[in-house]
């Protein structure tokens, strides 16, 4: 591969080539050189520092440039804010459309339990008949509603997951990591929702007598 440095060619051969991660702040070097070949060549230094605060990092530049008039300080704090504004203003649009999806996945499942509620109340009417007691209905409720909740909220967690993974791994080549506890929060928000819907759709049906709850229900 031929260089050209200060005007002259250099013909160099590739010898390595190594991963660069440019999301670091630091200095990442395209090319690294061997010794004795650009110690000829006009050359510049790059050093990167940190202050603790604003003022401390002008009070440090102003000496600099004070000491050594020919050095040039870019102060990357501004840089920094912009793009932590960016990233801020964007995990609150992904985070907005996360809280929609959910809120609106709750409302298509509050939506299925509601309409499925005729059939719901002639299954207990129907144990009651048999002579089920009324603690054995909520029992069996219960279960069905616990089981239906459960898999509702396992399938979109699962989905989640797998997405945001496959995001991070393929598109955006960062490690996965995942905290517990907000996947852990919503399974058991999602669950309960799904059991006091179910509890209010079954209470007709359990405080009433079967021909009377036929009656209301007709």
């Amino acid at each position: 591969m031929t260089f050209c440095g200060a005007g002259l060619p250099m013909e160099t051969e590739v010898s390595s080539i190594r991963e660069v991660d440019f999301g670091r702040i630091q200095t990442n070097f395209l090319v690294v050189f061997p010794t004795s070949v650009l110690e000829k060549a006009p050359q510049f230094h790059v050093v990167i520092t940190k202050t603790g605060d604003a003022e401390q990092s002008a009070q440090f530049q102003r000496r600099l440039v004070g000491d050594f008039p020919n050095v040039s300080v870019v102060d990357l704090t501004q840089i920094l804010r912009t793009v932590d504004d960016v990233l801020g203003k964007l995990s609150f649009v992904i985070r907005f459309m996360a809280l929609f999806s959910i809120l609106t996945g709750l409302m298509v499942l509050v939506s299925a339990l509601v309409m499925s509620r005729y059939q719901r109340i002639r299954e207990s009417v129907l144990l009651r008949t048999l002579g089920a007691t009324r603690r054995q209905i909520m029992v069996i409720n219960s279960v069905e509603y616990l089981v239906l909740g459960s898999l509702a909220a396992f399938t979109g967690l699962l989905l989640a997951v797998v997405g945001a993974w496959a995001l991070s791994v393929f598109q955006f080549d960062i490690p996965f990591t995942m905290r517990w506890q907000p996947p852990v929060l919503l399974f058991v928000s999602v669950v309960g929702v799904t059991l006091i819907v179910g509890w209010f759709n079954s209470r007709s049906a359990v405080n009433y007598p079967p021909l009377e709850v036929l009656r209301r229900e007709g």
